[in-house]
């Protein structure tokens, strides 16, 4: 891969990570309603989780969905399903000081389970493997998932940190309320244009 290509390359996974979708919605809510620090596995889990999506769609999974499309439809219902309770538990939230003791932001395992249910980052998986690594070549696709990794860690981070930032704030149970409620409709109308994409 050219320099310019991986340039390119570089800034497509670092634009499509960091814009607003699934990941830094539940990251900016998570680092609101638990901290930075406890959101870290969260984000190690989304950067892990991506990157080896990228390199198996690469591998071979693209091929199965070009194969059997019934199966993109299926996972685009499982997802819808998945975010619509997820956007419910945001939007349910109890108050910072009224948090159960054993309440926990998302684990590593969770949130990189969570891609492979996540329309985004579906689409910017299969998105970057057609443009950047056309041949399908262990190397080729194995440069896409190491893009993703380099890149989606300070990306996401943002989100988290955000979340912090307005942490305070949030400590009054009204605000609390109207915040999440917001983080989980936001998270809804995200999935919009993922799905109008397969009309």
């Amino acid at each position: 891969m050219s320099f310019a290509l991986l340039t390119a390359l570089l800034g497509f996974a670092f634009v499509t990570t960091v814009t607003p979708g699934p990941n830094n919605l539940m990251l900016m809510a998570s680092g609101a309603n638990f901290g930075f620090r406890r959101s870290v596995p969260h984000m190690l889990g989304i950067s892990g989780g991506v990157s080896a999506m990228a390199f198996l769609v690469g591998m071979g999974l693209m091929a199965v969905f070009e194969a059997a499309p019934m199966l993109g439809i299926a996972l685009q219902v499982v997802s819808v399903v998945y975010l619509l309770w997820l956007a419910y538990k945001i939007a349910t939230a109890a108050p910072l000081k009224d948090q159960a003791a054993n309440a926990r932001p998302m684990s590593m395992i969770q949130a990189a389970a969570f891609q492979w249910v996540n329309p985004k980052a579906w689409a910017m998986c299969l998105s970057a493997v057609t443009l950047y690594a056309p041949d399908r070549t262990v190397l080729s696709v194995a440069v896409v998932a190491g893009a993703f990794a380099v890149v989606s860690m300070p990306a996401i981070s943002l989100w988290a940190w955000l979340g912090t930032v307005i942490r305070q704030w949030l400590s009054n149970p009204t605000r609390l309320r109207v915040f999440n409620g917001l983080m989980a409709f936001l998270l809804v109308a995200s999935l919009y244009p993922i799905l109008s994409l397969g009309r």
